[in-house]
């Protein structure tokens, strides 16, 4: 059957984005659009708010990952903007916040080499820098390729005596069709990982 849904976000991480706006205080956003290939991110950044523009005059940003119980932080951000007046393709359901952190609930920390903070409540936050920014074909969003500098993980998350990120230990925030879910039963890994308990069945 032929569909069109009204969006594509068939499961994506949710995450939060801090950016420096010309004031020097931050903002906080939230966002959906995401993918990583070694230590460069893209990010999908819509063209009509206050990240875009701080992102074009200051390239350094956050990019904090939320854990499934922060869900509702970033519901209660989702629909401000630290966009002052608020552009007229938003203002019917947007609304001006100057701290997004108190709208939301969280915590800002300071970083170690960008100037944004990062998120304190997120278990895995990026520093990262903006390499490339080019506007959609429609003029609707951008995409924000940034380089990571500096991967801040909570030692929670981490299989006990490495650096390396444990899957089993994290509990994502994933976005699909504008719901919030959290991760589910694990069924598989590549043989390229390094956290696996053994190597996949050949059964698949």
């Amino acid at each position: 059957m032929v569909v069109r849904p009204d969006v594509l976000y068939v499961g994506t991480p949710a995450y939060l984005i801090a950016t420096r706006n010309p004031d020097g205080s931050a903002n906080l956003a939230a966002a959906s659009s995401y993918w990583a290939l070694g230590q460069m991110l893209v990010l999908g950044i819509e063209a009509e708010g206050q990240t875009i523009r701080n992102l074009t005059t200051h390239g350094d940003l956050t990019v904090n990952f939320p854990s499934g119980r922060h869900w509702a932080a970033l519901a209660r951000i989702a629909y401000l903007t630290g966009r002052a007046p608020v552009p007229e393709a938003k203002a019917s359901r947007y609304r001006h916040e100057p701290d997004k952190f108190a709208a939301s609930g969280l915590t800002p920390e300071p970083s170690e080499i960008v100037a944004p903070p990062r998120v304190l409540e997120c278990d895995l936050q990026f520093e990262a820098r903006v390499r490339r920014i080019t506007p959609s074909i429609d003029g609707s969003f951008s995409m924000v390729e940034a380089e990571v500098l500096r991967v801040h993980a909570a030692p929670s998350v981490l299989r006990p005596g490495t650096e390396l990120i444990d899957p089993t230990r994290w509990d994502p925030l994933v976005y699909s069709f504008r719901h919030f879910f959290r991760r589910g039963d694990e069924v598989g890994w590549l043989p390229s990982s390094r956290t696996a308990p053994h190597p996949p069945r050949s059964d698949g």
